[in-house]
């Protein structure tokens, strides 16, 4: 995720205090993974540096001074260019999953059992995905899709290598 763009796009919405945009990017995004301050004020710093982001105003304060930040011209460009840029597919083709199925047939140990571990922990992380997603906003229920569905095709996976294990341990040892 890109943080700096998605910081752009919330301030697009009106000028905002540091506070405020960790606030708003933690109630839309950061449900697993909130955004630290230190973070934020590290982004603004850069955003300001490259001219994508401007101070407002500057409020005195019993503390430091707060600066709230707006958005410039060349802020509102910067993110309309990354929205219309697409996402470079995933091809996980350097999958840690697989490395250890190959492993374990290298070392002669239990590959299958590689397999059904990590079919009962994605079965289990599908569970608190579909707990979260009936409880959430439509914007939550969205992104645990996404996941779900990232979940099954891995399941997929593992249910077609299950199936080829013995060929797999045949070619990997000859």
């Amino acid at each position: 995720m890109s943080i700096s763009h998605t910081l752009l796009a919330l301030l697009e919405h009106g000028p905002c205090h540091g506070y405020d945009l960790k606030q708003a990017f933690d109630a839309r995004f950061g449900h697993d993974r909130p955004l630290h301050y230190g973070q934020v004020y590290s982004t603004l710093a850069r955003l300001l540096k490259h001219g994508l982001v401007e101070v407002d105003l500057v409020e005195p304060g019993a503390g430091p001074e707060r600066k709230r930040y707006a958005i410039t011209t060349a802020g509102v460009t910067d993110v309309e260019k990354w929205l219309a840029q697409p996402e470079r597919p995933e091809s996980y083709l350097q999958s840690t999953l697989f490395t250890k199925v190959v492993v374990a047939l290298l070392t002669g140990r239990d590959a299958a059992g590689v397999l059904d571990v990590q079919r009962a922990a994605h079965l289990e992380a599908m569970r608190e995905l579909t707990r979260r997603k009936t409880a959430g906003d439509l914007a939550d229920a969205l992104i645990c899709d996404y996941a779900i569905f990232h979940l099954e095709a891995d399941l997929r996976w593992l249910e077609m290598t299950t199936a080829r294990l013995g060929r797999l341990g045949q070619e990997i040892r000859s």
